[in-house]
């Protein structure tokens, strides 16, 4: 009966990280602008996606422009949109995985080896899919830590650490634990 609560509360950790980590890549609140010492633009905030660029002024209007072109990207840039990409479709896959290890487990008594690989297999790749979404939430994080900081970057070019960033730590930690919890099977 233990075994039956852990896996499905595993489940629902999955799915929940699975819908965090959608959220936290189409997000475009990765970078928000900074309303710091004389920086009088305070009715319009910049918001700065792995997609999209935003300016809401006065949090009535909001206006969005893509990116215009994939080779005038920074690289990280390049590199995270592709990482949270991977992580996206892996976390479906692992949550579908863990859906039928969790189905057929109380099914099959006489084969249960066979559905233990299921979990198992759950189980890493939830735990890859927390890592591939840690590595660009927190590279994000540390680089605007490092900017806001830094005297050498002007003001209005200063971010802070926007909504996506800290759904991608939560997601990560959900993913994390769903993963551990299906590998101690």
């Amino acid at each position: 009966m233990a075994c039956c609560v852990l896996q499905i509360t595993g489940l629902i950790f999955g799915g929940f990280g699975m819908v965090g980590t959608l959220a936290a890549t189409v997000m475009p609140q990765w970078r928000v602008s900074a309303h710091i010492e004389g920086n009088i633009v305070v009715f319009e905030t910049i918001w700065e996606g792995l997609w999209m660029d935003c300016v809401s002024q006065l949090g009535i209007r909001l206006q969005c422009k893509f990116y215009d072109s994939l080779l005038a990207l920074p690289p990280p840039l390049e590199a995270f949109r592709a990482l949270m990409c991977i992580a996206l479709v892996l976390s479906i896959i692992s949550f579908l995985m863990a859906i039928v290890g969790v189905k057929y487990t109380h099914r099959s008594k006489e084969d249960p080896q066979g559905i233990s690989v299921f979990i198992l297999a759950a189980g890493v790749a939830f735990l890859v899919t927390g890592i591939l979404v840690l590595i660009p939430v927190s590279w994000t994080g540390g680089s605007i830590i490092h900017d806001f900081y830094d005297p050498k970057v002007p003001v209005p070019l200063k971010r802070e650490l926007g909504a996506a960033l800290y759904v991608g730590w939560v997601s990560t930690a959900l993913l994390i634990t769903a993963g551990a919890m299906y590998c101690s099977f």
